[in-house]
């Protein structure tokens, strides 16, 4: 994802968000509730305070201790329905925050599943990492906070404004004229505060990215004694992370300051005008009382909006990076009348295939025409360059073809499901990923709720259960991440007990045991060999030792299949496939 390649404003975000509120709409009206309740307190104290002002002047009727007590009595049955009301907000508002965030990760990682091969060659994991969980935490402070604290402070203003327009009504608008002037700055730093923001978090990403290739490398940089490059490269980044804080916190700065500057304006003009009104004898000192409690509760207000600003920023920016991953286009998907695969025999056929990658447009295959007979073994050998894996990787869609089509049992693979296209087929590759976990978990993710008898025997016949059953905890052994805790070996022969397991009727075999030592790929081999029995199978291979038995070998070029046959065919024809033979045999 390039940084800033959308811009999204506030009420478009807030519209879209709400949808995500409106399942938990009961949980919001009853925080709203408790919420205005909690006002009740900060609206009743001047009243009070106004009458016990003036009674002690004699501008009212004398205070009697009756009287008194009852007031007592009203403020502390408040203060007992303020705690009860703070509680829910604290505990129900939040507890509706986490269902919000959960919901919106939920639907983060189904999106990022669906995406193709091209997204993922172009994003980085840390900056997608921080978006699914770090992004969506604000977002559950955000998902209460913002409501309640808005209507909080609506009711406290329009409240401020009535009591006050009581007292003084000259006074009110002079005090109430500043909002707009101040709504005015408000706007344009908080442009600052987002815009910073959102670089922060773009940055933060960049860091972790860069923390998780760094140590996912560290024997790579231990061995090539790389420790004092990775060091300048993390402490650049570091830097300028520090540098768009630095920013936001300036922004954050330039907001509070402005804010406290409209809190002294405001106190200046009850000062003046309160002082002149006492002095014409325009107002009661209990009225003045009474008016300051009230503009005290207004700033105040006005103050908790502003401190809370940071935090709407915050929210904002997670679900406007949010929905930047929501709406990254998915481009592998499943046609609207898509059906399911009926595989009979399990030939494929590419006809008249053009293929050219999404993004930079380098075209890789042109106009290829290829079948491939049920059950046949074929290989694919060839120069790098020639389009060899891009063929394996367009038979499960992990791409699209950009002209022609691919045909399995003569159904075109882009008018079945992909779950269906990809349940039929079995890939083995060079690059084994194998998940942090156990060897049984490992495998059964061939087949889940498969049974132990038949992950052991799919291990059997993947010539795994030998070396499995020397591990500490055997089937139950936790082998690391990313299957460290295994050799080159082990890790292949678990992933193609993975693959027994699955039972495909098409098999796809990329570079399976080229990155292996003899000794290794012996084993493997052997186990490959028993796996492709009676499954129509393509193999890729640079050695032409391991692909020598092949039913058909089809020798890729730049321009396309350059000659095919049997092994002892190619050899007679002494053409592209002797020269290979000869040189890397």
């Amino acid at each position: 994802m390039i940084h800033g390649e959308r811009t999204y404003s506030s009420a478009h975000l807030i519209r879209r968000f709400s949808e995500y509120m409106r399942p938990y709409r009961v949980l919001l009206i009853l925080d709203l509730f408790f919420a205005g309740l909690t006002t009740l307190c900060d609206i009743v104290l001047p009243v009070i305070m106004q009458r016990l002002t003036n009674s002690a002047t004699g501008s009212a009727d004398p205070l009697t201790v009756p009287v008194l007590a009852h007031m007592v009595l009203l403020y502390c049955m408040l203060r007992l329905v303020d705690a009860g009301a703070n509680y829910y907000m604290q505990s129900q508002g939040h507890i509706m925050g986490v269902y919000i965030e959960t919901d919106m990760r939920t639907d983060a990682f189904a999106h990022l599943l669906q995406l193709s091969d091209t997204y993922y060659s172009n994003a980085k994991i840390g900056q997608i990492m921080g978006r699914i969980t770090n992004d969506l935490f604000d977002v559950t402070e955000f998902a209460h906070h913002c409501p309640e604290e808005f209507f909080i402070a609506g009711i406290k203003i329009i409240a401020s404004f009535i009591i006050l327009c009581r007292c003084s009504v000259l006074l009110t608008l002079l005090v109430f004229a500043c909002l707009p002037f101040m709504a005015v700055v408000s706007a344009k730093l908080n442009h600052r505060m987002r815009t910073a923001m959102k670089a922060q978090r773009y940055q933060i990403g960049e860091l972790n990215a860069a923390v998780e290739d760094s140590l996912l490398g560290e024997r790579i940089v231990k061995a090539f004694t790389g420790e004092e490059e990775e060091e300048r490269k993390f402490a650049e980044g570091n830097l300028r992370f520090q540098e768009i804080k630095k920013k936001s916190y300036y922004a954050m700065a330039a907001f509070g300051t402005s804010t406290r500057l409209f809190d002294g304006l405001m106190y200046t003009i009850v000062i003046l005008a309160g002082g002149l009104s006492l002095i014409r004898g325009t107002i009661d000192a209990g009225d003045l009382v009474a008016y300051i409690l009230y503009v005290t509760t207004l700033i105040a207000t006005i103050r908790r909006i502003v401190e809370f600003t940071e935090q709407f920023q915050r929210g904002m920016t997670g679900i406007e990076r949010f929905y930047e991953i929501m709406d990254t286009p998915v481009d592998i998907k499943d046609a609207p009348d898509a059906k399911e695969l009926r595989l009979t025999e399990g030939a494929i056929e590419f006809r008249d295939v053009t293929f050219e990658y999404p993004d930079d447009h380098n075209r890789v295959l042109r106009h290829l025409d290829l079948k491939i007979r049920p059950g046949e073994n074929l290989a694919l050998v060839g120069a790098s360059g020639g389009g060899k894996t891009t063929i394996c990787n367009l038979i499960p869609r992990f791409y699209d073809v950009t002209d022609g089509a691919i045909l399995i049992d003569g159904q075109d693979v882009r008018s079945v499901t992909q779950k269906s296209l990809r349940e039929a087929i079995g890939i083995v590759q060079q690059d084994v990923y194998l998940f942090s976990g156990t060897v049984r978990e490992n495998i059964a993710y061939g087949r889940p709720g498969a049974s132990d008898e038949e992950i052991r025997a799919a291990a059997m016949a993947a010539g795994a259960d030998g070396f499995i059953r020397k591990l500490p905890d055997g089937y139950d052994s936790y082998i690391g991440e990313r299957g460290v805790k295994l050799s080159g070996g082990q890790k292949q022969r678990i992933s193609i007990a993975r693959v027994f397991l699955k039972d495909p009727k098409i098999l796809l075999l990329d570079e399976a045991t080229s990155a292996l030592d003899n000794e290794s790929e012996l084993m493997v081999s052997r186990s490959l060999a028993k796996l492709t029995e009676g499954r129509t199978t393509m193999t890729i291979a640079h050695r032409l030792t391991t692909v020598r038995g092949a039913d058909r070998i089809v020798v890729l070029g730049k321009t396309g299949i350059l000659e095919e046959g049997t092994h002892e065919e190619l050899l007679a024809k002494k053409g592209a496939y002797w020269s290979l033979w000869n040189a890397f045999a």
